[in-house]
């Protein structure tokens, strides 16, 4: 039997969500303190210890639910989510277009430039002084 028929096969799991996150068999070997074999082996395998399955989740990034729970058919849905709304919009540009401006962006530029106006005047005015003082000392010499 294919392990792609068997919905409970964890290696096969590990592999997919390896592969989804762009992650050579190495790289996770590497991240287990094993070698590549091992995780290949890991891969093969339907069942895996639970303890080896948490160092798994955590290498992956993912929880060991994640993994227990993934499916091909949830990724796919899951990605869906973000193209049904987007792609209705425009032209499929928006993503995230849930995203909305509560403030007017050229009021807060003004605001930031009338800071830096007055930051400036400010250190201008320090200058002043620091010249002020210095030719009060030079003028005492």
């Amino acid at each position: 039997m294919s392990t792609l028929t068997r919905p409970n096969h964890i290696g096969r799991k590990i592999s997919r969500i390896r592969e989804l996150k762009d992650m050579k068999q190495e790289a996770l070997a590497q991240a287990l303190g094993t070698n590549q074999q091992a995780v290949s082996i890991m891969e093969n395998s339907e069942t895996i210890d639970e303890e080896k399955l948490i160092q798994v989740a955590k290498a992956l990034g993912v929880s060991v639910e994640a993994i227990k729970n993934f499916s091909e058919e949830g990724v796919i849905n899951y990605f869906n989510t973000f193209t049904e709304n987007d792609f209705s919009h425009s032209q499929g540009t928006n993503f995230g277009s849930n995203n909305v401006c509560t403030f007017n962006p050229l009021d807060k530029l003004i605001e930031s430039v009338e800071e830096n106006k007055k930051l400036y005047e400010r250190l201008l005015q320090a200058e002043k002084d620091k010249i002020e003082y210095l030719e009060k000392l030079l003028k005492e010499k």
